[in-house]
This record gives C-alpha cells, structure tokens and sequence, in this order.
C-alpha cells in the first residue's frame, strides 16, 4: 500500500502567493516568508507553517520577500515602488528604499549588510544597509523589467533574470556584465545553490540547471506543463518543480524521471522551495494558500507523525500516518 503524502495548507493570505524563501537553520528551527499580493508578507515557522506574523506597511502587491540566513531580517519588494527591510523578530519596520517603478526581487548579502533589489525600471540596485540615506550602487543593461537578482559566488557576482529573455552574470564590484544566457521565452524563476554552485531556470515546460561560476549547461528537463517555479534538493538527489496545471512534480536529478505528481492546489502554482534541510518544500499558488508536502511521505517530521499499518484499525487502515491537514493563520 503506497503512502499518501498530506500536505499541510498554510491559510490566512487573501490573494496569490508569489514568492517563498526560507532562512537557513538556526537555534530556533527554519523559518518561512511569504510575498503575496495582499500586501502583507508572512512569517511562518518552517517546518510546521504556524503562523509567527504578518509585516505591516507596504501599500500594494508584494512581488519578493526573503529572509538572511539566521531569520534576523526580512526583505520585501512591492508594487508601491519599494523595498522594505524588517527586523524579523519584532515585525517592525527597519527601512523603505524608495524606487522609480514596481520593485520585483530583494536578496541579502551573506553578511545581511547589503540588499540587492531589482525591479521593472530594469537596474540593479545595491543599499549598504548601514547607510541608509546613501545613494544605491546601480547596474544597468537589461532591457525591460527585472524578475529576479539574487547574490553567488561568495556574494561576489550577481545573477538577474528579466523580461527581455536573458539571464546576465554581473562581477558585484566592478559592476560589468560577465555572460549573458538567452532564452526563447521568458525566464519564470531563478534557484542559487551555493552548494555545488548550481544555477536552476525555469522557462516555458524546461527546468535547466546550470553552472552558476560558468553558466554552462549542466542539463535540462521537460515537464508536462507550463513550470513557473523550480527547486534542487540540498542534496541534489531530486528536484521538485510547480506551474500552471496546479500540481507540483517531483523528478530524480540524476535519471531526469519523474517519481511523483501530487494536485493539491486549486490554481497555478507560483513558487516552490525545499527546506534548508531538505525535508519538505513549499509551495505558493494563484489559491492565496502555501502547502507544506513532505519529502520523504511517511517519515515523523514537524506536523507529520509516522502510523505505522499495523497500529491502525481496520475501518482507518487507508490512512497510513496522520497530519494536522489544516493550519489555521
């Protein structure tokens, strides 16, 4: 009898998830953020999706959010033209960076000093947090709106991904333009794996991997549907990717095969991560809920506790572990 995987629904936003990222593991567990277009990023804990708290201040679509590693900061990017920093655990406001158009991605400097933003007036900009009445350092070459920026190698390159097909690999410091990868069709999303420096890109049904250092090809994936977000494993054993047809799709990273297909959602599925242990992945769709879906089903983990068949009843014996199914924000 095959195990059923339950994911837990993390409820409460009131419009589509777009974006998730994860802290890294600290004293205190992992925790999970969430960009939605209610405006109103979320703090969850990560690896039971209790709802920790909601950051108050942006007046339009949050587009980005992200957390530094230890989960001490949060960044938002929003359709009101900035990007906002938060102290984590308070919830309050640190600073609003002001922009000229929708800002669309934020990412930390390893050191949680720096914020890269990106955004639909096509620059990159970079804040020393520090001085925040300074001028950002700005890049330019793209030509239409920026989807996503994040920081690699060391924080001493940036990769953006834009409206205009290419994905570009920037030297952080003399701020030029290292290679360029184009793309017949829009890039969806953009994973960093500092591990193994590996790049993964969505675009149209492929999931490619690449070398970050490089940008060389590493391999690509078709899948079934439309992939508007995909996401490696920490181990790399498999990769897990979600799009317009609602259901997430689980394959093996070395056979490309897939394993797995689960429909849990009721909408598009925007966004998906694994955890900084590998143990479950997150998702964010257009049904304004994230899933929590384990990754190996059956395993006691977090909310999930492992029943064992012959622990069961006759009359329950289809449920082969039990879960909290809902979680209330």
């Amino acid at each position: 009898m095959a195990m059923r995987q339950t994911p837990l629904t993390c409820s409460g936003h009131t419009r589509p998830v777009v974006d998730l990222a994860f802290s890294g593991i600290t004293p205190y567990g992992y925790f999970l953020i969430s960009a939605c277009k209610d405006g109103k990023p979320m703090l969850r804990q990560g690896d039971t999706g209790d709802w920790i708290g909601t950051f108050l201040g942006h007046k339009g679509a949050v587009w980005g959010a992200t957390l530094n590693t230890d989960a001490t900061k949060a960044a938002t990017a929003a359709a009101d033209f900035t990007a906002k920093v938060w102290d984590a655990v308070s919830g309050d406001e640190v600073l609003s960076l002001a922009h000229k158009h929708i800002v669309k991605s934020v990412s930390f400097t390893q050191d949680s000093n720096c914020l890269l933003t990106g955004g639909n007036d096509k620059l990159l900009r970079i804040y020393d947090l520090s001085k925040p009445d300074a001028a950002p350092q700005e890049i330019a070459g793209h030509s239409s709106a920026i989807k996503k920026s994040l920081w690699c190698n060391d924080d001493s390159q940036i990769l953006s991904a834009a409206e205009d097909k290419t994905v570009r690999l920037w030297d952080s410091r003399s701020m030029e333009e290292v290679k360029t990868l184009t793309f017949d069709t829009s890039v969806s999303s953009m994973e960093y794996l500092a591990d193994g420096e590996i790049l993964v890109i969505t675009y149209g049904k492929t999931i490619a991997f690449y070398n970050a250092l490089s940008l060389d090809l590493i391999k690509t994936v078709e899948a079934p549907a439309p992939i508007n977000s995909a996401s490696l494993h920490p181990e790399k054993d498999f990769f897990v990717a979600g799009g317009d047809d609602f259901k997430l799709y689980k394959f093996d990273y070395s056979t490309k095969e897939e394993l797995e297909s689960y429909k849990g959602h009721f909408g598009p599925v925007h966004c998906v991560r694994f955890s900084p242990d590998g143990e479950l992945y997150a998702s964010g769709s257009e049904d304004g809920t994230l899933r929590l879906w384990q990754t190996a089903v059956g395993k006691t983990y977090g909310l999930w506790k492992c029943v064992l068949p012959e622990d069961l009843g006759t009359e329950n014996s289809e449920q082969l572990y039990s879960s909290t199914p809902e979680i209330k924000a």
